[in-house]
C-alpha cells in the first residue's frame, strides 16, 4: 500500500538527514522534491501547493533552526500536515437514531462498489449486528447474483427483488427489514463507466426516499487522479458523507487517499485491501501518514493481532513455553492465527522501518501454506515428538505435502533453532508480557 509514494519519499528524507545545517535554501530544494514526488503520485496539483506551502510556513524559520535535529523536525512537520491532509481524525459511521441506519454506496462501475458492501456487512456483523445487503443495481448484469455470493460468504443476509425498480426496490427492503429486526442496511447501487443525468437522477431519488444515513462514495484507489475527479462531480450532484479506496493492495500510488478529502471536504471512512471479506480496514489519518512516510503502524498490527489471538490458547502456550513443551501442533495454530491477519508483506509493512527494507523484495506468500501442508502430512505423533522423524518419514512427508525432503529438513532446522531460542524464555516472564499487553 503507497509503496511506490513510501520509497521516493524515503529518498528524500535520505538526502535532508545527510545535511549537516538546514538552511531556508535547502529546505526549499527538499520541498521541491517533495512536489515532484507527490505529483509523480497522482496528488492533485493544488492540493500538492497548498500542502507544500504550509509545510514551508512552519519549516522554514525558529522552529527548525533551534531543533537539535533539523532534518527530524522538518521530517515532523511534514508528518502534521499529512495528518491534517488527510482529515487530522478518524470518522466513524453515523448512526440513524430510528432503525434501521441505511448505508448506500455509490460510485462508478467497476470501482468496487458490491464487494465492499459485502465487506462492510461482514464488518459490522462482526461488531454485532444484524445488517441487511439490498442488490440495487439492476444494471450491471450478474450483479445481484454477484451480491448474493458475497452475502452468503460473509453469512449476511441479501434482499433482491427482480420485479420492481432499484427505488421500489431500496423501499421494499426497508419494511421487510423492520419486520426482521434488521439493521442497518447497505444499498448496493448502480454504477456507469461515465457519470450521467440517468444515474444521479436515481440516486438522487433513493436518497430522497430513504434519508441514508451515510452516502459513501467507492473509489477505485489504483485509478490516482481520475478517482478524485470523479469524487468532486459525484459531491456536486449527490453530497456524499465519506468516501472508500478500494483495491489498495494494487500498484496504489496514493494519489487518490491524498486527494479526495482535499477536493471534496468529506473524510475517507474506509480502505479496501485484498479479496478477502475481512480486508477492509477503517481509515486512521495519523496511521496512514505514518505508513506513507515509512514509519509503519505499530497501533493497527496489534489490533490486528488482538482481533484473531484466543486468550485462553495465548496463556496455555505460554505454559507450554515455560516447560519447553512448544511443538508442532502449537507451531500449526500459529502460523493458523498468523493467516487471519492478513498478507505478510501487509503485515510486514506495519511494522516501522520495514517498508524501505523490503524495497525490492519479493515475499513468498506461499510459504506459510507449504508449512502448513508439511506439518499437515505428519502423524500426530510426529508432531509431538519430532524426534523420530528419521529419512524414511522425511520422504514420506516431502511426498504427501508436495514439497521437496530440504523443505522439511529446513522446517525443523527452523523449529530447532526456535526451541533453543524459547528455552531462554521463562513461562512466567511470557504471561507477564501477555497480561501486560492486554492492558495497552
Amino acid at each position: 500500500m503507497f509503496d511506490d509514494l513510501t520509497q521516493k519519499l524515503e529518498k528524500v528524507f535520505r538526502r535532508l538527514r545527510g545535511m549537516g545545517t538546514l538552511t531556508e535554501a535547502n529546505i526549499h530544494d527538499a520541498l521541491r522534491d517533495v512536489r515532484r514526488v507527490l505529483l509523480e503520485s497522482d496528488v492533485n496539483l493544488q492540493v500538492a501547493r497548498d500542502f507544500l506551502t504550509r509545510v514551508q510556513e512552519r519549516a522554514v524559520g525558529q522552529e527548525v533552526i533551534r531543533s537539535v535535529s533539523p532534518a527530524q523536525q522538518v521530517i515532523k512537520i511534514i508528518h502534521h500536515e499529512l495528518v491534517q491532509l488527510l482529515g487530522a481524525e478518524s470518522a466513524k459511521l453515523r448512526v440513524s437514531s430510528k432503525p434501521p441506519t441505511v448505508y448506500m454506496a455509490v460510485g462508478l462501475q467497476g470501482s468496487g462498489k458490491t464487494t465492499f458492501c459485502a465487506k462492510l456487512g461482514f464488518h459490522l456483523k462482526s461488531k454485532g449486528k444484524r445488517p441487511l445487503l439490498v442488490a440495487a443495481d439492476l444494471q450491471r448484469p450478474a450483479a445481484q447474483e454477484q451480491l448474493e455470493v458475497l452475502a452468503k460468504s460473509a453469512g449476511v443476509a441479501v434482499f433482491r427483488e427482480k420485479a420492481q425498480g432499484p427505488v421500489e426496490t431500496c423501499e421494499a427492503a426497508v419494511k421487510y427489514a423492520q419486520r426482521n429486526s434488521l439493521d442497518p442496511l447497505i444499498l448496493d447501487t448502480a454504477g456507469r463507466l461515465h457519470i450521467d443525468d440517468a444515474l444521479m437522477a436515481e440516486l438522487q431519488e433513493i436518497e430522497r426516499r430513504l434519508s441514508p444515513a451515510e452516502i459513501l462514495f467507492v473509489a477505485d484507489g489504483m485509478t490516482g487522479q481520475d478517482a478524485v475527479n470523479s469524487a468532486k462531480t459525484f459531491y456536486e450532484r449527490l453530497h456524499f458523507s465519506g468516501a472508500v479506496l478500494t483495491k489498495m493492495d494494487g500498484d496504489a500510488r496514493g494519489g487518490a487517499a491524498l486527494s479526495i478529502r482535499a477536493a471534496t471536504g468529506q473524510p475517507i471512512k474506509f480502505l479496501s485491501a485484498g479479496e478477502k471479506l475481512d480486508a477492509l480496514e477503517l481509515f486512521h489519518p495519523d496511521r496512514m501518514a505514518s505508513r506513507i512516510l515509512g514509519m509503519g503502524d505499530v497501533v493497527s498490527l496489534v489490533e490486528k493481532a488482538q482481533a484473531v489471538v484466543d486468550e485462553e490458547q495465548a496463556e496455555k502456550l505460554a505454559r507450554k513455553i515455560g516447560k519447553q513443551e512448544f511443538d508442532f501442533e502449537d507451531f500449526l495454530e500459529q502460523l493458523k492465527q498468523l493467516k487471519k491477519m492478513g498478507s505478510l508483506a501487509g503485515l510486514l509493512e506495519m511494522i516501522p522501518g520495514m517498508a524501505g527494507r523490503l524495497k525490492n523484495t519479493q515475499i513468498d506468500e506461499g510459504a506459510m501454506r507449504r508449512v502448513e501442508a508439511i506439518i499437515l502430512s505428519m502423524t500426530p505423533e510426529e508432531r509431538h515428538n519430532p524426534k523420530v522423524l528419521n529419512g524414511s518419514r522425511r520422504r514420506r512427508i516431502a511426498c504427501g505435502s508436495g514439497t521437496r525432503v530440504q523443505d522439511v529438513n529446513r522446517l525443523l532446522e527452523q523449529y530447532q533453532q526456535m526451541r533453543h531460542m524459547l528455552k531462554n524464555l521463562k513461562g512466567n516472564k511470557f504471561l507477564s508480557l501477555r497480561r501486560m499487553m492486554k492492558t495497552t
